[in-house]
């Protein structure tokens, strides 16, 4: 609900006044230039156009882009917008914007708003000084961004300040891309084609589209910025490198689903009118597990529009906090000991006709074709695991895979036991019959029935059956959903491809289109199904299966992001025009610097925190207790029993010793890295010699932290951060 100002109520007399609310309806997307005002502010032919070129993925001529941009530039003046701005997403993994006013010179000493449809459809940011994984050398700055029509225009309001936003893709002067929106267009291309080719192929005619749907649950942390802006580490990281545990955690189990503070609740209200404004369907808002958790999840969108309002939800979050005067956390990992933050990432497929492929339907052809794409999804994870655990690596995505809140690195998929039963009895050639009460009868005397939701969830499994969707649960909170989603289109465009041809080879032996079918679903189970798994994949037992069954297991993010480079990956990615050898190998690169650098920053920032606070901190108190002790013992003679104050001085002391030994040693095994011009053996090195020490450190500081005086320690605790709010 909108509130807007207070009107004197005078039908009560014991009412003095009361607010007026707007329902959401009536004001939701009011700053997009979406297709309802574009059918009112476009002349009719002209909107006819641009609809086509959104659907079918055209290029608007210069005549029609400029009636468009002129009508978008009257409807964002109106707005109190005075420069536009081509917002694209470079390899940062946030937004970037570069601000135009709308002003041209018009005679001496007067200007004239004017906005061109060349202006509209491309512009020309500085391309040297982002992430280009050796794409772009320093000197060569030319780089251009493209309007990308299937996301539409917005405002976007910064204290006084209005800006038109033009959702962008971006790329070299040379072609190549250089973000992460144009793989994600190119994998919705290919994964159409597939599955339109896989719909006509099993007798759907009359299909003309499929595209990917996405639905992001967003996990993040809120603290006061009193605390935030007293933590270098959380400033400039995002994370705590230090800090010990609260006595009370999450152990009580009190705070998933509790109800919401008021505080936060008011943040919420405003963070998701802001998002109403923008056209973005949040839908559901909740405390999470940790304290000072939450989560907001929005309802399903198309690929590339879940995307984009998904950065904007980022953006949203941490803007409107500070008007809380809180801090919006979205790293992983920002408190060990109690839960991180990831961004679970529902994907399925849907047509031009409004179906969801993934759905189990109510004919026997509807069902034919949801085995077809749920097979199909199956093989591409058991093929491309590597791949789509290279796509959500990260230096602090690492702190949160495997660690009993998270799925582990093994990415299995989870379908429940009754359709695993199906597949099972499908490969056996057997039939059974469901007893679930949601009965869809599948209609074929070889087919048995699927029931609708008929098994439990399990949160442990990377990549889940949830009923009508596969839920990717290692996407981490930070990152953009865009890679991982373009390996998801990718890779299941390739595994549709694939049984394409192996059901037409089948059918050239038998007539009967069912039959075929399910003859290559029987064949492919067998190669696929050690990827099948129902079980909790936190023992140690699913470790030791997984590896007998073959499955990869890379733990950390230098060993994953080589499956980006293998010869299966770039011949995929080509062949599918979603990334080029060149491209692929960009962001292997990017990657890869990515990680050293945030290892790198962690680690000055424990150099700094230790030096400048925590040991001044620990030599302070010394010094106090030995006074302490030293009094006590002039008071009271030698008699007096010191031997706990001794025993707490003597460890304090080592504490302190051992940070000092520790942080040396780690700043000596940098040194040692950066001598290394190999990325992959730097990386590698960081994550095997400098992470482990670091681990270490943060022990003997959260340790000290317990003993040394309240009043003297320099920086917010977790009890305060977390509880006080």
């Amino acid at each position: 609900m909108k509130k807007t100002c207070p009107v004197i109520a005078s039908e009560r007399s014991y009412v003095a006044e009361k607010e007026k609310f707007i329902p959401i309806s009536e004001y939701y997307g009011e700053d997009t230039f979406n297709a309802k005002i574009m059918k009112v502010k476009l002349p009719r032919d002209v909107f006819k156009k641009i609809i086509e070129a959104i659907n079918e993925g055209t290029i608007l001529d210069i005549e029609t882009a400029n009636i468009v941009a002129h009508a978008m530039k009257e409807w964002a003046l109106a707005k109190g917008a005075t420069h536009f701005a081509h917002w694209f997403q470079p390899m940062t993994g946030i937004t970037a914007e570069k601000h135009d006013a709308f002003i041209d010179p018009f005679g001496v000493g007067e200007v004239i708003e004017r906005f061109s449809g060349k202006q509209l459809v491309q512009g020309e940011p500085d391309a040297s000084s982002f992430p280009s994984g050796g794409i772009r050398a320093t000197f060569e700055a030319r780089g251009y961004t493209a309007w990308d029509m299937s996301s539409p225009a917005f405002i976007r309001r910064n204290g006084i300040s209005t800006t038109l936003c033009i959702p962008t893709a971006f790329i070299s002067y040379t072609g190549e891309a250089l973000d992460k929106k144009t793989p994600l267009l190119r994998s919705n291309k290919a994964v159409n084609k597939s599955a339109v080719n896989m719909m006509k192929l099993l007798g759907d005619k009359d299909v003309k589209r499929v595209y990917a749907t996405l639905g992001p649950e967003q996990e993040y942390f809120l603290i006061d910025t009193d605390y935030f802006y007293k933590r270098q580490d959380l400033v400039l990281g995002g994370r705590t490198v230090i800090g010990a545990p609260p006595a009370k955690g999450q152990e009580l189990e009190d705070q998933y689903f509790g109800s919401i503070k008021e505080r936060i609740s008011s943040y919420m209200h405003d963070m998701e009118e802001e998002l109403f404004k923008l056209g973005v369907p949040a839908k559901t808002r909740h405390n999470e597990v940790a304290p000072s958790q939450f989560e907001l999840a929005p309802v399903f969108e198309e690929a590339n529009l879940a995307v984009d309002h998904n950065q904007i939800v980022m953006d949203t979050m941490q803007a409107v906090a500070k008007k809380h005067k809180l801090a919006c956390l979205l790293h992983e990992k920002p408190f060990a000991g109690i839960n991180g933050s990831g961004k679970h990432l529902n994907w399925s497929l849907s047509d031009n006709k409004g179906n969801n492929l993934l759905n189990p339907g109510q004919t026997p052809h509807e069902n034919i074709q949801f085995l077809v794409f749920l097979v199909a999804t199956i093989r591409a994870v058991h093929k491309h695991a590597d791949i789509l655990r290279a796509s959500v690596g990260s230096y602090a995505n690492d702190h949160r895979l495997g660690a009993n809140e998270a799925p582990p690195a093994i990415i299995s998929v989870f379908l429940g036991d009754q359709l695993t039963k199906i597949l099972d009895d499908i490969e056996r050639g057997k039939v059974t019959k469901a007893t679930d009460s949601e009965i869809i009868d599948l209609g074929i005397a070889s087919l048995p029935m699927v029931s609708k939701d008929n098994t439990d969830r399990n949160r442990t499994s990377p990549f889940a059956f949830t009923g009508n969707k596969f839920e990717f649960r290692t996407v981490g909170s930070s990152q953009s959903i865009s890679f991982p989603a373009a390996v998801l289109n990718t890779i299941v465009a390739e595994s549709l491809d694939y049984l394409a041809e192996k059901i037409k080879d089948q059918c050239g032996k038998n007539i009967n289109m069912n039959q075929c079918v399910l003859t290559v679903i029987k064949k492919e189970m067998k190669e696929v199904k050690a990827v099948l798994y129902n079980g909790d994949n936190y023992t140690p037992e699913w470790e030791k299966e997984a590896a007998k069954r073959g499955l990869p297991n890379d733990k950390t993010t230098p060993v994953s992001l080589k499956a980006l480079i293998t010869r299966k990956a770039l011949e995929m990615f080509d062949g599918y025009k979603v990334l080029s050898n060149v491209e692929l190998k960009s962001r292997y690169l990017i990657h890869l610097e990515r990680y050293i650098k945030d290892l790198e920053i962690e680690a000055k920032c424990m150099d700094s925190i230790c030096l400048s606070q925590v040991i001044p901190a620990a030599t302070a108190y010394q010094k106090g207790l030995s006074k302490a002790i030293i009094g006590t013992r002039d008071a009271l003679g030698k008699s007096a029993d010191l031997s706990a104050q001794q025993e707490l001085l003597k460890r304090v002391t080592e504490l302190v010793n051992k940070i000092y030994g520790t942080n040396k040693d780690i700043l000596a095994k940098i040194a040692a890295a950066s001598s290394v011009h190999d990325e992959q053996k730097k990386a590698e090195m960081l994550c095997s010699k400098v992470k482990p020490k670091m681990n270490e450190l943060r022990d003997y500081v959260d340790e000290l932290e317990g003993l040394v005086d309240d009043e003297l320690w320099p920086m917010p605790k977790f009890w305060e951060m977390l509880f006080i709010n």
